[in-house]
């Protein structure tokens, strides 16, 4: 893998130490990492491991600064060919964003604190997946930025065992001088100030002690620095305690200590220092803050104590300096939980498996929110991008009157059900759909609807490969797309043409349903209901879509081919939705005979389990149509308006009627009002076309 990981600057941090600890660790394995920042004074580190380092200004918050520095990322993605990118920062995730745009590499991000709610933090959540150092920031990342939980990744921080040799932590009972260390930014959430008020009751029973307080002044915080030396001096420390400033030889004064203090009042992302204090066989004593609760286990591998507790905190350190076997158990606890939880290799092997996830499981929205025979249709595309992508996940966005069709599907891994007349109704609706995909960081989106809101759909989920048809209607929002062709193909050689973009190739893929044996116990009892099972059941769909009455045959020949049928010996079946009633109740009035009438009494998989059980299945362009194909059974389909060239579904055995001298106009009401091209379909070729089937 090509990993290349982003952040502000190659000073001394934590999150600078781990990014270089796992660049070598990535290298070592036969990995390619670069590294980009703006520079510090761990870059000569880096490359003096052979690890390559670009310098651009990451750590610069002006937008037309970010925004030139993604057009640079991109171009060095590219020229290193890199797979992955991995942001450790806000800013570095703004242009890492930008940057993987422009490319087909991966975003992920590691959240390393609990970042205030401002546009720069929401960019943290914004990769496939977010790492986390410990399940508070998980939980933060969840719940204050709204990231799919699916999203996030926990992999503690950890430390280079190699660095931090474990030491005999045994003491003579007699020992009278310790020393204490607090290691940590001076800034007050660090509680510091605490610790002095600790120390002052610690000097109290054991004068021998001595501390070391760790760490540079945060910006801003000088004030705070002044206040630590007043109280110092007001305690009467100024002997015992020593302010040791920024050090970059953290290992070596740990190994000096014989207690580290980690004094914070808020909430830590993780304590990285105290996992470096217990992999030298330093005991801890921490406040239950954040992610520490997650390292130590209270009394066993080190003491937890409440924020702003000084009383507490002397307490937990007196019983470390006077009691060598417990401080010695805590030492060894702590030394195996950091072997097995907290080290370089674990938390590398964790990183590496995280990328090898994002690279291998793609992530696909599948993009058809029209009608249900539109989406009976996709079904074959289904079929064919689950065999391409047999480990991907993939998401259908449907309409609600279609969703359906595909609950039982096995080829989607979930359904985005979208009702553009509801919920989701107008521009806000479509707005807040809109930030909905967006959450789910898909890899890729493929717009089988191709019309102008399905593209500005696929736009909204900010992948980086977005497929469809050039249609004009909003096609520069895709990035994967092709004009369409102006000879008349199949509906499904037609969505196939989007998929020959992913090298999936049309090869006969047959459209599918999944009715449940509820439904297929609902077409039994429904048809035992009818006096007695039939044994030959013919089928007809005598609806049309309201909007295409154009579509729909004569009510007349309707009761004329029923009784003809019945005549023959075969029973038949009336099939149609609730907009079809009035119109089912003029064929009743002129039938002679006896059919069963299902209109307007079926879900749209209980009428799959119906068409199941018929030897053929009469219907015009249609969704009953798509069913039918969809159930194997013979069809006799008549086309008007529309043409079956581009409008047939794939089936075996068929007979289209149509009357070639009225070519398809694609109205919905006839413009010369006698909808001649269906009402000149005659009754015997619709039966002419049922013995032919029935023969086969």
């Amino acid at each position: 893998m090509n990993i290349l990981q982003i952040l502000p600057q190659l000073n001394v941090g934590g999150v600078e130490t781990g990014t270089i600890d796992l660049a070598k660790y990535l290298v070592k394995n036969g990995h390619n990492c670069v590294v980009v920042s703006a520079g510090g004074e761990l870059v000569r580190e880096l490359e003096s491991c052979g690890i390559k380092h670009y310098i651009l200004p990451v750590d610069n918050k002006a937008f037309w600064v970010m925004l030139k520095a993604a057009r640079t990322l991109a171009g060095i993605i590219k020229k290193e060919r890199i797979d992955i990118v991995h942001a450790r920062s806000r800013v570095p995730a703004w242009i890492g964003f930008m940057g993987t745009l422009r490319t087909s590499a991966v975003l992920l991000t590691t959240a390393h604190g609990a970042y205030s709610k401002h546009i720069f933090s929401y960019m943290m959540g914004w990769g496939k997946y977010t790492i986390v150092p410990s399940s508070v920031i998980g939980r933060r990342m969840v719940e204050g930025f709204g990231v799919p939980f699916e999203n996030i990744r926990l992999i503690p921080r950890s430390v280079d065992l190699a660095k931090y040799s474990f030491r005999d932590t045994l003491r003579q009972a007699s020992r009278k001088e310790f020393l204490i260390g607090v290691v940590g930014r001076i800034t007050p959430i660090k509680g510091q100030l605490y610790f002095l008020k600790a120390m002052a009751k610690v000097l109290r029973s054991l004068p021998g002690v001595k501390a070391w307080i760790v760490g540079g002044i945060s910006p801003g915080k000088d004030n705070y620095m002044e206040e630590l030396e007043v109280w110092t001096r007001r305690l009467g420390l100024s002997e015992a305690v020593k302010f040791l400033g920024l050090r970059h030889d953290i290992p070596e004064l740990l190994s000096q200590m014989d207690c580290l203090v980690m004094p914070s009042i808020a909430e830590e992302s993780f304590g990285r220092v105290v996992v470096e204090a217990q992999a030298i066989g330093v005991p801890v004593v921490a406040t239950r803050v954040g992610g520490v609760v997650e390292i130590i286990e209270d009394k066993l591998d080190g003491i937890l104590v409440h924020p702003k507790d000084p009383d507490g905190l002397a307490e937990a350190i007196l019983s470390i300096l006077k009691d060598q076997d417990f401080a010695s158990g805590l030492a060894r606890a702590g030394r195996k939980k950091v072997e097995e939880k907290f080290s370089l290799e674990k938390m590398a092997q964790d990183t590496i498996k995280v990328y090898r996830e994002a690279l291998d499981i793609a992530r696909i929205l599948v993009i058809k929110i029209s009608a249900i025979g539109d989406c009976v249709l996709a079904t074959a595309s289904l079929a064919a991008l689950k065999k391409k992508f047999p480990s991907s996940k993939i998401v259908c966005l449907v309409g609600r009157q279609a969703k359906d069709i595909l609950e039982r599907c096995p080829y989607i891994d979930e359904l985005i059900v979208c009702d553009f007349k509801g919920r989701d109704k107008g521009i806000k609706g479509l707005w807040a759909l809109a930030r909905k995909l967006a959450r789910r960081r898909f890899d890729m989106s493929i717009d089988l609807q191709n019309n102008k809101k399905s593209h500005i759909l696929s736009f909204a989920t900010c992948c980086g490969r977005r497929y469809g048809y050039d249609n004009g209607k909003f096609g520069f929002l895709l990035n994967k797309k092709i004009k369409d062709t102006p000879e008349a193909i199949g509906p499904v050689a037609h969505q196939f043409r989007v998929l020959e973009m992913l090298d999936i190739d049309y090869s006969g893929e047959r459209l599918e349903l999944w009715p449940s044996e509820d439904d297929k116990r609902f077409a039994e009892k429904f048809l035992a209901e009818q006096g007695q099972m039939p044994r030959h059941l013919i089928g007809i769909n005598i609806g049309a879509s309201p909007r295409w009455q154009s579509k729909r045959w004569v009510a007349k020949k309707f009761a004329q081919v029923c009784d003809s049928l019945d005549q023959k010996g075969y029973r038949v079946l009336l099939t149609g939705s609730a907009d079809d009633a009035s119109f089912a109740k003029k064929i009743l009035k002129d039938v002679r005979s006896r059919p069963i009438c299902s209109v307007a009494q079926t879900s749209i998989l209980e009428l799959a389990a119906l068409v199941a059980k018929c030897r053929v299945f009469i219907t015009s362009d249609s969704a009953p149509l798509h069913v039918a194909a969809a159930m194997r059974t013979p069809f006799v389909a008549f086309f008007g308006p529309t043409d079956p060239a581009r409008h047939l579904p794939p089936a075996e055995r068929f007979v289209v009627l149509r009357q070639k001298g009225c070519p398809p106009c694609y109205k919905d009401t006839c413009i010369k009002g006698t909808n001649a091209c269906m009402a000149n379909i005659e009754v015997k070729d619709v039966l002419a076309a049922v013995d032919s089937l029935l023969e086969k």
